[in-house]
């Protein structure tokens, strides 16, 4: 069976917790690939709603393997807290495994993030302050810790005075590697069963030809690289990323579901071309409950933006679209699709650079509305006009749709492929 990354296909917040889910259910193993818990993934489920921030969204199912991945940064913390509530919800962790190459994040990091962006003013990126960025900044200056670090008293403490001095400067405050350690030895003691190295864990299971599911967080339009920087996130959430944040040759690789809304949503600030206010934006907010996991903030949302869509569906390689929250547009007499960015006498049919993308006005199509969405169960359910915006959007996006959310609930979910017509695992 084929590794299957699943990769947001817009700005975060797609839905990719709710494929996970579904397909973990005749999975083996489900790896986080990047980010830390400035992101999360709702789940839905006999357990009640559940808001995972790290631990893989293939907890819910006792025989599926759980990695959080080295390409991971990591809040101790918050996986301590996650690790309570789902044990409180009767969902076992035993088969969570915590990679010893994922960094961590101390409060230094957080505090870093909180200067950081108050120091941007009118201009902030709007980051959840949670340390992500410092972090991941920390990998790459080499000045990291590692959670495998934790299980290493003598070269931890060599790898702490560097932390301290670089953290101190950063803050403008002194700190020590006393006080680091003092973290260091409480989470040791806290994480010391999760903690392993997965590499063998992954090769293992590549061996046995076991169904790989590789879950990102967040989508191609907030990645470091290829998304409207400077708003973006700190890692790459594409497929590439979850070769290097888990492990896994790209190879071996063989589907890749760009998760979608059938509409639009982002947190935090920059260009957003296809954002609507007003009446319908409150009615797209308070039906998909278009609030952070993490922050809770309001998301702002607007019609499906096709030229984004199709943009991370090439730089992605999206063999398939998953479309969610279908439902949320029932009733509605019409909806739209943005097919192209006005810029003056120019209309862009791709994104262009992120000064471009936040002058341009967005070109619509308009497509008959429909209702009754939410009840279907099948393809044959679904109303003819929401088959209609699914095979639209398949035209512009490129890529042919083969799951389609119709409600929170873990069988809101249909399937537009035959089974193992495309070699998958559903």
């Amino acid at each position: 069976m084929p590794v299957i990354a699943v990769v947001g296909g817009q700005w975060g917040d797609e839905g990719k917790g709710k494929v996970v889910d579904a397909l973990a259910e005749r999975a083996h193993m489900v790896v986080r690939y990047n980010g830390g818990d400035n992101a999360g993934h709702t789940l839905v489920g006999p357990q009640g709603v559940l808001r995972l921030h790290l631990v893989p969204s293939g907890i819910c199912h006792p025989h599926v393997a759980c990695v959080i991945g080295p390409g991971v940064v990591v809040n101790p913390d918050v996986l301590r807290e996650e690790i309570a509530l789902l044990n409180s919800r009767g969902i076992s962790t035993d088969q969570l495994r915590l990679d010893r190459r994922a960094h961590l994040i101390f409060p230094h990091h957080r505090e870093q993030d909180e200067v950081a962006e108050v120091a941007r003013g009118s201009r902030a990126l709007g980051t959840t302050r949670r340390g992500i960025g410092p972090a991941y900044a920390d990998a790459a200056a080499r000045s990291g810790i590692r959670v495998g670090d934790l299980l290493e008293p003598e070269f931890l403490w060599e790898r702490l005075g560097e932390a301290a001095r670089r953290a101190g400067t950063l803050v403008g405050r002194t700190i020590t590697p006393g006080e680091l350690l003092d973290l260091c030895e409480q989470w040791r003691e806290r994480l010391r069963p999760y903690i392993a190295d997965t590499h063998p864990l992954i090769q293992e299971a590549l061996r046995r030809d076991d169904v790989i599911i590789l879950e990102g967080q967040l989508g191609v339009m907030r990645d470091l690289t290829w998304g409207t920087y400077p708003y973006v996130t700190s890692s790459t959430c594409l497929p590439g990323g979850a070769c290097a944040g888990a492990g896994v040759p790209a190879a071996r690789i063989g589907r890749v579901i760009g998760v979608v809304k059938a509409y639009t949503t982002a947190v935090g600030a920059g260009p957003l071309p296809s954002e609507v206010s007003g009446v319908l934006a409150d009615v797209l907010r308070e039906r998909g409950e278009e609030y952070g996991v993490t922050t809770g903030r309001p998301r702002r949302c607007g019609w499906f933006d096709a030229v984004a869509a199709r943009f991370a569906a090439e730089v992605a390689g999206f063999t398939e679209l998953a479309v969610m929250k279908m439902d949320v547009l029932d009733g509605l007499r019409a909806v739209r699709i943005c097919v192209g960015y006005r810029d003056g006498g120019t209309v862009w049919r791709t994104v262009p650079p992120t000064p471009v993308l936040a002058r341009v006005q967005p070109v619509y199509e308009e497509m008959e509305g429909w209702d009754g969405v939410a009840r279907a169960r099948t393809a044959a359910d679904l109303p003819a006009a929401a088959r209609a915006f699914l095979r639209r959007l398949e035209d512009l996006v490129g890529v042919p749709v083969t799951m389609v959310g119709v409600g929170r609930e873990r069988d809101a979910l249909v399937s537009l492929a035959p089974v193992g017509s495309r070699g998958g695992a559903l």
